[in-house]
């Protein structure tokens, strides 16, 4: 959805040629041409962004300002004004407005400026949403656990998170390999600091670089301005790689490049720009398996895991299951006296959790909706029945021969079927990277 954007000015002709500069680069634009009025829909509408002059018809700007922080300190404001004065810059920042623009302005400037406090309101929320997902899975001690592994590892990652190795995390999708990264970098002296998360599977191969690095305006088609990429993003903090497997050969060169000499360079620019970041990695594959097979750099492997932390699946840790399930019924606000019963609670313990914690959580919100009383028992839980096999059933090779490809199309049907179209759960069925998957998919016509 587009983002919202407040304009209050009394000039309306500067009013109209604002909101059309910002419309038309596909932002949700509203204004108003006096301060109280501006406040009024700023209420109405809750904007994610505010941009308000000076001077105001009935009120000054900097009062707009300071109401706006007051009620929404998040919201980011920007300050214009044709009578620009070093006094008033600095007035207006101390308020807490995000940029001072002096008229008459250059509209990409103002567009930067719009995009760039979007950008750190986004980066804001989710630290705050994470921190959330932490606080309700720590106490002082770490992350709540039962599991003698578990607190082993817990107390590992807190103390690392003190230097500035680079961290590669592995485990099971599901198992809160992000949440873990989360918790290293709020121990760390950067947690004042962003940390930005980067699902590398997510990002088309064609953007992967200028997401990472950012750009400079023209590198490409549609690169209407510069933008800054995530290692910029996370000046001073935290980068956080998920799925780093699903990278492609050339840019785990240039990642690793990155790494090595903390610097950038934006596509399609020569300069190259110094980073101070931290960088945890994270991946559900064997990459040792991926360097063997040369499919992953060996150098990127031994830069990235440093410090290897792997999370057990929750079949590993059953004895966290009865904490997680109670964490679980106060998150989708039970009502009092609802609990699993003994039965419940003895299936849970017996099942694999192919899902982890994830598929857990989902299956505690899916009971509390349906329930019909109070307890909820084992024919409640409705999960799926577990693998029978105890190893792989290889086919029969007829005496005519059989085609290869053949099988492992049938292999990549079966896991796509298995996984109901999801690719990177059919990536992780057949322990091969995500971009693999893709290759297979486009090879044989799936």
């Amino acid at each position: 959805m587009p983002a919202k954007i407040l304009i209050i000015d009394d000039d309306k002709n500067l009013l109209r040629v604002t909101e059309y500069n910002l419309s038309d680069v596909g932002f949700m634009v509203d204004t108003a041409a006096k301060g109280s009025i501006g406040l009024q829909k700023f209420r109405e509408i809750l904007p994610d962004l505010v941009i308000t002059d000076v001077k105001l018809g009935d009120m000054s700007g900097l009062d707009v300002l300071e109401t706006i922080k007051r009620e929404s300190p998040d919201t980011p404001v920007i300050v214009f004004t044709a009578f620009g004065s070093i006094d008033l810059a600095v007035s207006a920042m101390q308020k807490g407005a995000f940029h001072f623009i002096t008229k008459p302005f250059d509209r990409e400037m103002l567009r930067q400026s719009c995009w760039k406090a979007l950008e750190l309101k986004t980066l804001k929320e989710q630290n705050r949403f994470l921190s959330a997902e932490v606080n309700r899975l720590t106490g002082t001690a770490g992350i709540k656990t039962a599991s003698a592994t578990m607190r082993e590892l817990l107390d590992t990652a807190i103390k690392v998170a003190h230097s500035e190795a680079t961290v590669l995390i592995t485990g099971e999708s599901g198992t809160g390999k992000e949440v873990l990264a989360r918790l290293i970098h709020m121990s760390s002296h950067r947690s004042d600091k962003p940390m930005v998360a980067v699902n590398c599977a997510a990002i088309p191969e064609s953007l992967i670089e200028s997401e990472l690095f950012g750009h400079v305006k023209g590198a490409f088609t549609g690169a209407i301005a510069d933008r800054k990429g995530r290692f910029q993003a996370a000046s001073s903090g935290t980068l956080f790689l998920d799925e780093i497997a699903e990278l492609k050969l050339d840019m785990q060169a240039k990642l690793l490049r990155a790494i090595q000499e903390r610097e950038v360079e934006p596509v399609g620019s020569e300069k190259r720009q110094k980073v101070d970041i931290r960088i945890v990695a994270a991946t559900n594959t064997d990459l040792g398996h991926l360097v063997r097979k040369g499919m992953f750099r060996e150098d990127l492997f031994y830069r990235l895991s440093v410090i290897p932390l792997h999370i057990p699946p929750l079949r590993e840790r059953t004895e966290d299951i009865e904490q997680l399930v109670s964490h679980f019924l106060k998150q989708f606000h039970a009502p009092l006296g609802v609990h699993f019963n003994s039965e419940a609670l003895t299936e849970m313990k017996g099942y694999d959790w192919p899902g982890n914690i994830r598929e857990l959580q989902n299956m505690v919100e899916r009971c509390v909706i349906l329930r019909q009383g109070v307890a909820i028992g084992a024919s409640d839980l409705k999960l799926k029945p577990m693998d029978t096999c105890s190893e792989t059933e290889i086919p029969e090779i007829p005496d005519g021969g059989i085609s290869l490809e053949s099988i492992e199309k049938g292999l990549v049907q079966k896991a796509l079927q298995k996984s109901g179209g999801n690719r990177s759960e059919a990536a992780r069925l057949l322990h091969i990277p995500r971009h693999v998957l893709i290759y297979r998919i486009e090879k044989y016509g799936i």
